[in-house]
């Protein structure tokens, strides 16, 4: 049912393209393993072998830790709605933030955001498909808005205040070099 493919496909761009929500796994060397939800307009396509997404502000900052000790990523797509399909993007990933001159040369490709914290580049050097057969149709109804509220009512201080309090280290300790 697998199958298996050495780049992304223009009709697996296109499914992409139309997912309103993806999933992000990291792991370090010991630790937690994290899966994390993602979505607000902040994934793009560079080539069919390269991806780039915006990660914003958040509870935690265990991808940035976890890709210091081990750049291994997955990234995951399902179809929730239409045909099922499940994407799974294998990689190595590089973190950017603010500091570093790859982010002037990428946040471009993104809507401004307050709280955009780093890019995370991906090489993808496996792409598998999946049928996705047992994965529950959802209809998506619209994008929340807290998010996006809570960081314009904290301001471009006080997310950077929030970084320095709460996204320094991992739940494992690890740091995150923000």
């Amino acid at each position: 049912m697998a199958k298996r493919y050495t780049e992304i496909s223009e009709k697996l761009q296109q499914f992409i393209k139309q997912q309103q929500i993806f999933f992000v796994g990291t792991a370090a060397s010991e630790g937690r393993v994290n899966v994390s939800p993602k979505g607000m307009d902040s994934f793009r396509i560079l080539s069919p072998n390269k991806v780039v997404w915006l990660n914003l502000t958040g509870s935690g900052n265990e991808t940035a830790a976890h890709l210091i000790e081990n750049d291994r990523m997955t990234i995951m797509f399902c179809a929730f709605e239409g045909n099922p399909l499940i994407l799974r993007l294998y990689g190595y990933a590089n973190v950017f933030h603010q500091r570093d001159l790859e982010w002037n040369n990428l946040i471009s490709l993104f809507p401004p955001q307050i709280g955009a914290r780093q890019i995370i580049e991906v090489n993808v050097d496996l792409v598998q498909t999946s049928c996705g057969a047992a994965v529950p149709r959802f209809e998506f109804v619209e994008e929340r808005e807290q998010l996006k509220q809570w960081l314009e009512k904290k301001g471009p201080e006080g997310v950077r205040a929030y970084w320095k309090d709460r996204n320094q280290v991992s739940l494992d300790g690890k740091p995150t070099k923000i």
